[in-house]
């Protein structure tokens, strides 16, 4: 790693900041060559997008996505949520997916982490909840760092679910 990433890196871990060290993963990216290197510093996201969730659960309150570090640890929940779904831990990533939903108010992000839920629970992989109920090229455009978008025939199964 070079010196200048360290201490841009070092000065994001000290004040905390989740978004500080997503606005360095380009650069991480490119400078660091080593796996290790790269996996330490998605591990420093993790540790501080757990000690977050750990202070606003013992707060009590929910996470706002207008917040720049609330929406920074909620992108880094769901990227562990979404690792957990991608090795096969459907139970782990249908925890996360559930307390992911109860963290903000937000309507769109809760009904879409239950949508992952209900892809978990039924046993669906990861590669088949993308290819038959989210819809990427509409999440793309809708810009969002989630999977936010669901197929028309997706979303009358889970509107049918939950009415039951």
């Amino acid at each position: 790693m070079s010196e200048i990433l360290k201490e841009k890196v070092l000065k994001a871990q000290a004040e905390g900041s989740i978004a500080g060290l997503y606005v360095l993963e380009g650069e991480a990216q490119e400078t660091l060559t080593e796996e290790r290197d790269l996996i330490a510093f998605y591990a420093n996201i993790l540790d501080l997008a757990l000690e977050n969730l750990t202070n606003t659960l013992e707060a009590a309150r929910t996470m706002e996505m207008s917040e720049v570090e609330d929406f920074a640890t909620l992108r880094a929940l769901y990227e562990y949520a979404m690792e957990h779904y991608s090795a096969g831990k459907n139970r782990d990533a249908s925890a996360l997916f559930e307390i992911l939903a109860g963290l903000t108010e937000d309507e769109r992000f809760k009904t879409a982490m239950n949508a992952h839920k209900i892809g978990a629970d039924a046993g669906i992989n990861l590669e088949m909840f993308i290819a038959t109920i989210g819809d990427v090229d509409a999440t793309q455009a809708a810009g969002t760092f989630y999977i936010s978008e669901f197929r028309p025939e997706a979303k009358s199964a889970m509107e049918r679910g939950s009415a039951s």
